[in-house]
């Protein structure tokens, strides 16, 4: 009866608390007290800085975890900032380019100018800030709002932007560049007189293969009495996308600048493909031979969400964080069975593909397939919701751990098209196989099960080259997760080529669960 109590008191709390809060934001002064210490007690209310506070539990509930902050980072920054100082700020020309171009990744700093107060550094969850400053006589007449934030609008951006941003960040300057529109480039330089910047980025578009574009510049420039001295500011060999190249968004240039610059590591690091076997029912065979330890592997290495929908459970004093052995054996049961029944669709898939079938024309079709036989039997048993198996999520989610956020969903139709697509062109298997996994989870494209979909998806392009079915090893998680979280944040694709390439070379029949 007093755990029902106490349920009763905290689901409450949920409640009101959860009415005031702006996507899991909520000041103090928005709280009752009682509400607030009960709720931090619970591990509910996380303190971000004095007066702010994050509703949610972490979905990796770990103490110290990152993963509910990152999450959350930018509707913290948006939230503050109206409430502090409403439509009269905004972010620099760095992290300006940063959101117009898509990263994906939570900065460390987040620079704001202001037109009045006094300067003033925040210091937020995890080592990361806000750094906000007076400059009114910077301070753009008329910033953009984006994502609810007020920044710089592109061409401004990429006009005030220094040199240096080219060489941290030259991904997001390349997409920048390819995004802005010539006229509106030409218009900010002229009006401002921005003459090292019209020459440093008459450089930049000669350096990434769009002569025409630093042309115009130059003239329209000269028309008005200036000279330019072209300079380069990147320090890259080469340009990541090709010439003449036009983007459809920016998350379909990054994923496109991606799997050009990671590529060329891939094919360096991987073994020769051996070819399609010509024994392809031997190759299945091998498949089923390695399934019990494919399958336990692949299941231990996921974890779990805990969200607000626990508000229930709370309120019936039914919640327990570690749940009954009952339920984790019926959760367990029926992942176990969902995992077989979508290995079973890889494994029809592979077969027609080792028989000359394409493999990016598989996947591409038939890759719901996959992810629904993996849900459908938790939908039928009540444990999920029968929405979650229509197709690519509809809301955010969590990448454990990771400093990468994932993209909106609202990109995701975008972005799975380009995935098809770069798969489709690429003849390098062992290239579709560690950029196929890793773009795929980059992405993230499904409510849940995503690991699991991305091993599949690699080793089914695997077998395409004629290499081994490959299972990343529960007792390697830390590895796995730590090599793409350097591909997705750093940009380095080597720790997980390597990564995947010794998991590849495995002897199973030395290995035990």
């Amino acid at each position: 009866m007093v755990a029902k109590r106490s349920g009763q008191a905290l689901a409450e709390a949920l409640s009101r608390v959860g009415k005031q809060a702006r996507r899991g934001i909520v000041k103090s002064s928005e709280m009752q007290r009682t509400d607030r210490e009960r709720l931090q007690r619970a591990g509910w209310l996380q303190p971000i800085m004095k007066g702010w506070y994050l509703l949610g539990q972490s979905p990796d509930a770990r103490p110290g975890s990152t993963t509910l902050w990152y999450g959350h980072f930018w509707d913290f920054v948006r939230y503050y900032m109206t409430d502090r100082y409403g439509e009269d700020y905004c972010l620099s020309a760095e992290c300006s380019l940063d959101l117009h171009t898509g990263a994906t990744t939570i900065p460390g700093q987040v620079v704001i100018m202001t037109s009045a107060g006094g300067a003033n550094t925040l210091a937020l969850p995890h080592e990361t800030s806000l750094l906000v400053y007076p400059d009114p006589g910077n301070l753009p007449a008329d910033p953009v709002p984006l994502n609810g934030l007020q920044v710089m609008a592109l061409p401004l951006a990429l006009c005030r932007a220094a040199p240096r941003y080219f060489e941290a960040s030259p991904m997001n300057a390349e997409l920048a560049l390819r995004m802005v529109k010539s006229d509106e480039l030409s218009r900010v330089l002229l009006e401002g007189a921005h003459t090292r910047a019209a020459s440093r980025l008459m450089g930049a578009y000669r350096f990434i293969g769009e002569p025409k574009r630093a042309e115009r510049i130059k003239g329209d420039m000269a028309a008005a009495g200036y000279r330019l001295s072209p300079v380069n500011p990147f320090q890259a060999d080469r340009p990541l996308l090709g010439s003449g190249i036009r983007l459809s968004s920016p998350l379909v240039g990054r994923l496109q600048a991606l799997w050009e610059s990671m590529r060329e590591t891939v094919i360096e690091v991987f073994p020769k493909a051996p070819g399609l076997p010509k024994d392809s029912k031997g190759y299945l065979e091998q498949m089923h031979d390695i399934y019990q330890h494919d399958a336990y592997n692949s299941l231990s290495i996921e974890g779990y969400q805990v969200t607000l929908e626990l508000i229930e459970k709370v309120r019936l004093g039914e919640w327990n964080p570690d749940a009954s052995a009952q339920d984790r054996e019926q959760v367990a049961a029926l992942a176990a069975k969902g995992y077989y029944e979508a290995f079973q669709l890889v494994e029809r898939d592979i077969g027609a593909i080792l028989t000359g079938a394409s493999a990016a024309e598989r996947v591409s079709d038939n890759l719901h397939d996959w992810y629904r036989a993996l849900f459908s039997a938790s939908v039928q048993a009540g444990i999920l919701e029968a929405g979650d198996l229509a197709g690519f999520r509809n809301r955010p989610v969590f990448i454990r751990g990771s400093n990468h956020v994932q993209p909106p969903y609202e990109s995701l139709m975008d972005s799975m098209d380009t995935l098809f697509a770069l798969l489709k062109q690429e003849n390098e298997p062992s290239v579709r196989a560690v950029l196929g996994h890793f773009l795929f989870v980059f992405i993230h494209p499904y409510p849940d099960g995503n690991g699991r979909l991305g091993r599949f998806l690699m080793n089914t392009m695997l077998a395409s080259g004629g290499y081994p079915w490959t299972v990343i090893r529960l007792k390697r998680r830390r590895h796995y997760m730590e090599a793409l979280e350097q591909a997705s944040v750093g940009g380095d694709i080597r720790p997980f080529s390597e990564f995947v390439a010794g998991e590849m070379a495995v002897d199973w029949s030395r290995e035990e669960n």
